[in-house]
């Protein structure tokens, strides 16, 4: 942490800028440091780390007061939190970047698709300490309190000593599990969706195809991953990282094309 200074937070999600969770983590950031808020204009769940390239993107600041800034942008959260570190904090570099509370988990496969880790990955790519938030709630009217000691904790912690360098974290937290448990730190557990989607037809005769489907898990007794201890009351922490190099089978690959 800076000394003589608060520290800076940039704060994104996916869910939009009128979503419950990421004002339940605006309002504890803001006990630790300045906040400025980077967030789409409209909900943007499932983008990943997109990012746009053949539109132009624009940047509302609807709000500013003492230690908050928010920026609305008509963008993915890749596209804010990039657009924010290289212009809206004006050469400012963030101390954190936070994302969420995403309404949901991102956990699982769930992780590549989530708009809310592209946001951390953003960050991370850019050497920031980042850290996603996500509550098992689907629920747009969710009550976060139960996140909050956890959120505040885990900021605490990590803007007092850091991350390892190459390395966020991917928070998840329990809900409807009784009184939860404590902390584990875990693995991304394995599995994929199956019929995803549903085909129907219009009234016009044309086939579409609707999301649905369900989630299979691939490893649900193995005792590191997220989803084990999600459903046993625990909050999970996951490091992740951008490197994805299959490093292992380096060798392997190499015997295979030579």
């Amino acid at each position: 942490m800076k000394e003589n200074s608060k520290p800076l937070i940039l704060i994104s999600n996916d869910d939009g800028y009128n979503a419950g969770g990421i004002r339940t983590l605006i309002a504890v950031a803001r006990e630790f440091g300045d906040v400025v808020v980077a967030a789409p204009m409209k909900q943007q769940s499932g983008k990943a780390s997109a990012i746009t390239i053949t539109t132009p993107l624009r940047a509302k600041r609807v709000k500013q007061e003492e230690g908050l800034t928010v920026f609305l942008i008509d963008g993915t959260p890749a596209d804010c939190v990039k657009l924010a570190l290289d212009q809206l904090l004006e050469g400012r570099h963030p101390d954190l970047v936070l994302a969420g509370i995403n309404h949901g988990y991102n956990v699982g496969v769930s992780t590549l698709y989530s708009g809310t880790m592209g946001a951390t990955f953003e960050g991370l790519v850019h050497h920031v300490p980042s850290v996603a938030f996500s509550y098992g709630s689907y629920d747009p009217d969710a009550d976060f309190t139960v996140c909050v000691p956890y959120v505040r904790s885990i900021i605490g912690r990590v803007l007092e000593q850091g991350l390892p360098k190459g390395t966020c974290l991917n928070v998840n937290i329990p809900h409807d599990k009784g009184e939860l448990k404590g902390v584990k730190v875990t693995t991304t557990s394995l599995g994929l969706w199956r019929n995803e989607f549903e085909r129907r037809t219009d009234p016009h005769g044309a086939d579409y195809y609707w999301m649905a489907g369900y989630y299979e898990h691939e490893n649900p007794d193995d005792e590191t991953t997220d989803l084990y201890w999600i459903d046993r009351g625990w909050v999970s922490v996951t490091p992740c990282k951008v490197d994805q190099t299959a490093r292992g089978v380096m060798g392997e690959i190499a015997d295979l094309l030579t």
